[in-house]
């Protein structure tokens, strides 16, 4: 379980231990070199580091315990090895906040007395023939609908977050930062762009004749050799008990037990629809468009129309629960609300907020910070029923879900990896 403590207000999760409960099991084939009858070993160094990728969430882990078993066969000339996998502390150590108060204060003052010269000089300016006057706006109406937002929304995020923090210091879940300044080690320097999942699906898309023919669902086999082009526009499963690896452009990439992905874009999901699935929740994180994005040129972003494309309708089981991370943008929230669930007849049911903190419990941001706040937003909705269920179906009793309820975690280092959701929709 992620969840740590849980009071009204919502949860506090251990996001790391949630990742390494899931059956990280690799297991192998190997042939000794010895005689059948003299026991081999296969041993690995429980530190040994080696970069692998967990799919679809670019996540480093390192080979911590590895055993033997003997095969059975009559041969007995093999023997099989498994190796586990868990992810990188180091990825959740968040010991200080990305921005501390004092600098956002200095900051702070910095603008106010640019400003107040600013005023100054205005006061001061004399408007000549050939010349306009200079419109001075404080802000425009994206920020005031942000400050509108944030102040609704203020106390629920500081109350509600100290609580479960307090219960994270009392437990000993979280650390005073008082404990943590004897930590004079230099930063490891972790592969954090290892992952080139963003390439693949590029290379996909460059491919129109897969999109042409329907591809059957391949299913990883024991010693299954998988190039780029078998995993190209189709749903690859591992319907096994263990974890499978598989190697794309060089690089390594963990399956987890009775799971399944589709390596594509938006403009491919029939794969997906071929497989006559539905799913009773769906749990979509868009590529929103923002300006940190364009500068950086990190990722492609979608457009309203193209996430409104999104074949939810088709893909949703009765009564599905669907949640749709949003930036704290309200252009990006009026639109899931107004305009994306209503064209998916998906009905508002709440809206949580995810509050980021360190290792101390202190928000990664200060709370009141004009450029990024430390808390995101999730918008749940159920697919509204246009047809009654069958009489079977009549005792079936949706059981209501709360509205703010706050997840608070220490968040991974890694860009735009979420906290689990599974534990918090079951409590």
């Amino acid at each position: 379980m992620s969840v740590v403590h849980q009071l009204s207000p919502g949860w506090l999760l251990d996001h790391l231990s949630f990742i390494n409960k899931i059956n990280y099991h690799l297991h192998q084939q190997h042939k000794p070199c010895c005689s059948k009858n003299e026991p081999t070993f296969v041993h690995f160094d429980s530190l040994q580091m080696d970069s692998v990728s967990s799919f679809g969430t670019s996540a480093t882990f390192i080979a911590s315990d590895s055993t033997t078993k003997p095969d059975n066969d009559a041969g007995g000339n093999c023997e099989m090895f498994v190796q586990k996998y868990v992810f990188r502390p180091e990825l959740f150590d968040v010991t200080k906040p990305y921005i501390t108060p004092a600098i956002h204060k200095e900051c702070q003052q910095r603008n106010e007395k640019e400003d107040l010269m600013n005023d100054v000089k205005k006061e001061n300016f004399i408007s000549t023939i050939g010349k306009k006057r200079k419109r001075c706006v404080v802000f425009n109406q994206g920020e005031l609908d942000a400050m509108e937002y944030h102040t609704k929304i203020r106390g629920l995020i500081l109350d509600g977050s100290s609580q479960l923090i307090q219960e994270g210091l009392k437990s000993g879940f979280l650390h005073p930062l008082l404990e943590k300044q004897d930590k004079c080690s230099e930063p490891i320097t972790l592969p954090l762009d290892t992952c080139n999942l963003a390439e693949l699906c590029e290379m996909a898309k460059h491919l129109p004749s897969l999109n042409e023919v329907e591809l059957q669902t391949l299913q990883l086999m024991e010693d299954h050799m998988v190039t780029e082009q078998d995993v190209f526009s189709r749903v690859v499963e591992n319907n096994s008990s263990f974890t499978k690896m598989i190697t794309l452009m060089g690089q390594k990439y963990l399956l987890p037990p009775q799971s399944s992905f589709l390596l594509s874009d938006i403009s491919c999901m029939h794969p997906l629809l071929n497989c006559r699935k539905t799913y009773d929740v769906i749990v979509i994180d868009p590529p929103w468009q923002n300006k940190s994005v364009k500068r950086s040129n990190r990722y492609s972003y979608l457009s309203p129309l193209q996430i409104k494309q999104i074949p939810i309708p088709k893909l949703a089981a009765p009564n599905c629960l669907v949640i749709t991370w949003v930036t704290n943008r309200q252009k990006h929230l009026r639109f899931v609300k107004e305009e994306l669930y209503p064209s998916w007849s998906v009905e508002i049911v709440a809206e949580w907020h995810w509050v980021k903190i360190t290792n101390s419990g202190e928000f990664v941001f200060p709370l009141d910070s004009p450029h990024k706040k430390p808390y995101e937003g999730l918008i749940l909705g159920r697919v509204r029923e246009e047809i009654a269920l069958p009489l079977r179906n009549a005792d079936v009793k949706m059981l209501p879900i709360p509205d703010h309820k706050l997840i608070v975690s220490v968040p991974c280092t890694l860009h735009s990896h979420k906290p689990p959701l599974a534990d918090s929709l079951i409590h």
